[in-house]
């Protein structure tokens, strides 16, 4: 069953949501060759502990970590681990953090120094694919036309869309009425009111879209070996639109990247 979020809920799932924005941000600054992922798992959890918020994944369903880092092939949920960053990698940092009794969920995916061209438009087709399917949240339309928005965008760029694996609704548990799928036909699925929050994450692979889920009952991995990309941000339905969040602005702050594609999303409440 979907519950429809009160402005007053939303404002406080955008505090949850910016702190995960702030973490990511601050991470961004740290991400470089030679680290490894277990740092980074332990900056992110004292950083939210600082912040007087609690680290949404430690825990939850046995998950040992702060965050879920997935380099190159591995599509989400990675463990940080002892394993040395290298230039030309890509990292996918899944963050999650409770505050005021809401979760904040989302996702960026990193360059690691130079990366390979074909590897930079895998990452550049994914997060347009996440502003194509944030586009269609509109009061009146469709599930299906947020999940077709990011099918097609991605698919005929000749990437392969993760079907095993979807977004979902959010709110003061991490995972909510309605599943968000990646691919899907117009005009299917549950109606968009006001009050949905979701979270919107496109994991789209370079090669095919098969996929395979390892015993350590987390890792997934790309069936071909070759990189995956996965974005994700936390969006709101306000007076029939939507609404951001969550925001990459502080990646962005960190790395340099002048951008406007959050300008239409964007809305103060």
């Amino acid at each position: 069953m979907i519950q429809l979020k009160t402005i007053e809920e939303l404002r406080l799932m955008k505090e949850s949501a910016h702190l995960v924005s702030k973490t990511l941000g601050m991470l961004a600054k740290e991400i470089k060759p030679g680290i490894n992922t277990l740092y980074l798992d332990k900056l992110a959890h004292d950083f939210i502990k600082d912040h007087g918020a609690e680290p949404a994944f430690l825990g939850y369903g046995g998950f040992p970590n702060s965050l879920c880092i997935s380099p190159n092939d591995q599509v989400v949920h990675g463990f940080p681990n002892n394993d040395i960053v290298k230039e030309g990698d890509v990292l996918s940092v899944d963050c999650g953090v409770i505050l005021n009794g809401f979760v904040g969920d989302h996702a960026y995916t990193f360059e690691i120094g130079e990366v390979k061209p074909e590897v930079k438009k895998l990452l550049q087709v994914t997060k347009e694919s996440l502003y194509k399917g944030i586009a269609q949240c509109v009061r009146g339309k469709r599930i299906g036309d947020i999940s077709h928005a990011i099918q097609s965008h991605c698919e005929k760029e000749g990437y392969g869309v993760v079907k095993e694996l979807v977004g979902h609704g959010l709110g003061r548990q991490m995972h909510e009425d309605p599943q968000v799928p990646n691919y899907g036909r117009q005009g299917s699925g549950k109606v968009i009111k006001d009050g949905l929050a979701i979270a919107i994450e496109p994991m789209v692979n370079m090669g095919t879209e098969k996929v395979k889920f390892h015993n350590d009952g987390w890792t997934v991995t790309t069936l071909d070996n070759l990189p995956s990309a996965h974005f994700e941000h936390d969006v709101a339905v306000i007076n029939g639109k939507p609404v951001l969040l969550s925001t990459f602005k502080y990646v962005y702050e960190a790395l340099g990247i002048v951008s406007d594609e959050e300008k239409p999303f964007q809305l103060d409440f």
